[in-house]
């Protein structure tokens, strides 16, 4: 139920019904705040973790994310082609006040501002990918095609 959910995971569960999808967010006893964390808690294999990364653009200060894959690095040279300028990971401050979640819970979908996303191509050889549900605790499952449904995001290659 809902209401058994943190403040966090709740935004995340509205975000979803928002967005006209069935998923269903559970908070777990362990952390989920890395890849290898949450595949742990989950019993799944690392590459199945969507993890949402958040970068600024250096320029324009623009808000990018990307969702890879957990077994994946992100490719900055790949990333900077796609924005069209040089590119950093975001800091902590910068993530929380674009997104509305702190690091290790940010989720594909429910941020306070728009983001430029692109989905890693890896995570379509999954069957079930389980991406963060705003709290280093919460998660949900999905096939890596309803991303670009829940966030418009764009399958690139990024790793």
């Amino acid at each position: 139920m809902m209401s058994d959910l943190s403040a966090s995971a709740r935004r995340v569960q509205m975000a979803l019904q928002e967005a006209g999808v069935e998923f269903k967010v559970m908070e777990l006893p362990a952390s989920t705040r890395t890849a290898q964390d949450a595949a742990q808690a989950i019993g799944c294999q690392v590459g199945q973790i969507a993890k949402s990364l958040v970068f600024k653009t250096r320029a324009s200060q623009r808000p990018v994310m990307v969702i890879a894959s957990g077994a994946h690095r992100v490719d900055l040279r790949k990333l900077e082609a796609l924005v069209g300028e040089p590119i950093d990971l975001a800091d902590p401050d910068f993530v929380r006040r674009v997104t509305g979640f702190a690091i290790g819970g940010v989720p594909p979908l429910g941020h306070l501002d728009p983001l430029t996303i692109y989905l890693d191509e890896g995570l379509r050889q999954y069957e079930t990918i389980w991406a963060a549900a705003g709290t280093p605790h919460a998660v949900f499952s999905l096939k890596a095609d309803d991303l670009p449904r829940i966030n418009g995001g764009m399958f690139t290659h990024v790793a």
